[in-house]
């Protein structure tokens, strides 16, 4: 397909925000330059409000006609997520995935956008602003490592193994009651789990193949577009807990990310249970 904007332009805009905006302040924030928005852990700081401006600010240059929808824009605005399902042509974006980790001095963050034609994840891009490098896909064409020097290395998932071998990333505090009580305790029959606090770096390592699956329960754009495509490009299996497919409109449902299709389901049924 042709892409409706130029992917390695928006992988460079990505890098100059990062540098421009985020890892000056990084371990230097002052006590005014971090808030609380829906709970004390769910925070915005100066970088991401900072980042935000300048990446729209430029894709409102390179891509006029594009809807730009920013965590913080949302934050400020509810409504205009809404708009998501409807436009032809969007740029969502996340300044900086992983805020609590960036806020406390704990280098696991990352920066996010992708790119929505029709309905659909067209590309997914996540920079990790101390690695200096970007994991990214476009639609049919797979998933890639790329460095600034232009060297690309193509990413596949892991190889399939048994349920108690596997290693994934989880994030259980977004399930609540009952529903979390079945999630921890089903979450005992895999190897072990983790959780960054960052999307961006779970799905590059779900991505690089060094882990067997993602599980997720709240689902907002900007942290899961570029990843879940990603993750497909790579050769993972991609679902709501339902089975039905993930598309940018939606906000709930779970999400399930898995290295292949049998996985998926043996994961549904033992982990997420009924």
């Amino acid at each position: 397909m042709t892409m409706p904007l130029d992917v390695e332009r928006l992988a460079d805009l990505l890098r100059r925000a990062a540098k421009a905006e985020i890892l000056p302040r990084f371990r230097r924030l002052g006590s005014g330059d971090v808030r609380s928005k829906s709970e004390p852990s769910d925070l915005v700081t100066e970088a991401d409000e900072a980042a935000e401006r300048m990446i729209r600010a430029e894709l409102e240059v390179i891509a006029p006609s594009a809807l730009f929808i920013g965590e913080e824009s949302v934050a400020a605005e509810p409504d205009l997520l809404g708009k998501l399902a409807d436009a032809d042509f969007a740029v969502v974006v996340d300044p900086v995935d992983g805020t609590f980790n960036f806020a406390s001095g704990i280098p696991a963050f990352g920066v996010m956008a992708s790119v929505v034609w029709k309905g659909e994840t067209v590309a997914g891009l996540i920079y990790d602003p101390m690695g200096d490098d970007w994991v990214m896909a476009e639609k049919g064409a797979g998933a890639f490592l790329r460095r600034p020097d232009g060297e690309a290395v193509r990413l596949s998932v892991a190889e399939a193994c048994p349920l108690d071998a596997m290693v994934g990333m989880a994030s259980p505090g977004y399930f609540f009651g009952a529903d979390r009580d079945r999630i921890l305790a089903n979450l005992a029959k895999v190897r072990f789990f983790a959780n960054y606090r960052c999307s961006a770096h779970e799905y590059r390592t779900f991505a690089g193949g060094h882990v067997q699956f993602v599980l997720y329960n709240k689902l907002m754009p900007w942290d899961h577009l570029a990843g879940t495509l990603i993750a497909k490009e790579a050769g993972g299996h991609v679902a709501r807990f339902d089975g039905s497919a993930y598309l940018p409109s939606h906000v709930d449902g779970g999400l399930l990310v898995a290295t292949n299709e049998d996985s998926w389901h043996m994961l549904r049924e033992e982990i997420i249970g009924h």
